[in-house]
């Protein structure tokens, strides 16, 4: 990977951010293609001088995308949203990446990582799912040799699973079971998942092909749950809402600028989030020493935990 250009598209987010570092103790020169530049500053120290450099880039505008491949060699487009603001996911997951797929086939650039999520299916209930799918078929038609990855939720320092409700747990008496909690995740860590990208990217033997990344434990939405108050030292009341129920909330939440549940938050809960029976993933990629929450977790949620209690004590029971 020595002197290979790289064009990270949304490389100053959660992964990106992980991915940028790895880049750049590799020795890849980086373009890191974002809004908003000035915010990315933080990821140039991180290479020497020069090897990493932010660059203006919309994904919903093409003239900028060329601008930012411009002699790259290879592009990753880790660019999504979880609920929808000025960036729809229509605009960000399918038109996004159809643009970005499009600019580096125009430029013959054949090595392309598109980062997408397990549930991705243009017959799913939730947009947010058929959206993910669109973006991969406009990636596929564009750059056939592309690989596409397709994560669990991502755990990490920087997550926006493990830390929300972590500092739910310090204020909230209560804290909701979605659909009684029986949706299973298979929570993968962001370092993996930043380095199953690296692999993709040097790997000939896997373009084309379609990856699905989940951890070493399948966890139910309950044990999510259960095991940050575990880890904060804190009491809460599990609550179960049945889909339904939780349907009506997420459509009155979702007008909030930042959104704690949304309709469609409900209706990708309604079905599991693990790798799928037969699936390449991992070990296909040639990584199989995967981080655990257990071993992971704890260390940042330290922040939220309750003065004077150590986790796992015999004072962390959570009631339901």
């Amino acid at each position: 990977m020595q002197g290979m250009h790289v064009t990270v598209f949304g490389g100053s987010g959660f992964i990106g951010r992980h991915l940028v570092r790895r880049l750049a103790r590799a020795g890849a020169v980086v373009t890191v293609a974002v809004r908003d530049p000035e915010a990315a500053i933080f990821l140039k120290p991180m290479g020497d001088v020069g090897q990493v450099t932010p660059l203006y880039a919309n994904i919903r505008k093409p003239a900028s995308v060329a601008r930012a491949i411009e002699g790259a060699d290879a592009v990753v487009n880790l660019v999504g949203v979880l609920h929808q603001s000025d960036q729809t996911f229509s605009a960000t997951h399918a038109i996004g990446a159809r643009n970005v797929a499009q600019a580096a086939a125009e430029a013959g650039i054949t090595n392309f990582v598109q980062l997408s999520a397990i549930g991705a299916d243009a017959e799913s209930g939730a947009l947010y799912a058929r959206t993910k799918a669109a973006g991969e078929a406009a990636v596929r038609e564009n750059v056939p040799t592309a690989v596409i990855l397709r994560p669990s939720v991502v755990f990490g320092p920087e997550d926006d699973l493990m830390n929300r409700f972590g500092a739910m747990s310090r204020i909230a008496p209560a804290l909701p079971l979605v659909g009684g909690g029986h949706t299973r995740f298979q929570p993968v860590f962001v370092g993996d998942v930043a380095d199953a990208i690296m692999a993709a990217l040097v790997r000939e033997d896997v373009q084309g092909k379609t990856f699905e990344l989940g951890g070493p434990r399948v966890m139910t939405f309950r044990e999510i749950l259960e095991f940050v108050l575990q880890q904060t030292g804190r009491k809460a009341l599990l609550l179960p809402i049945p889909f339904e129920v939780a349907k009506v909330m997420g459509a009155v939440l979702q007008v909030l600028p930042a959104p704690p549940l949304t309709l469609d938050h409900v209706r990708l809960l309604q079905q599991d989030c693990v790798v799928g029976e037969g699936a390449s993933g991992f070990a296909d990629l040639g990584i199989t020493d995967l981080e655990t929450v257990e071993a992971v977790v704890p260390a940042y949620l330290a922040r939220f935990r309750k003065p004077g209690r150590e986790p796992g004590g015999a004072a962390d029971r959570v009631t339901d």
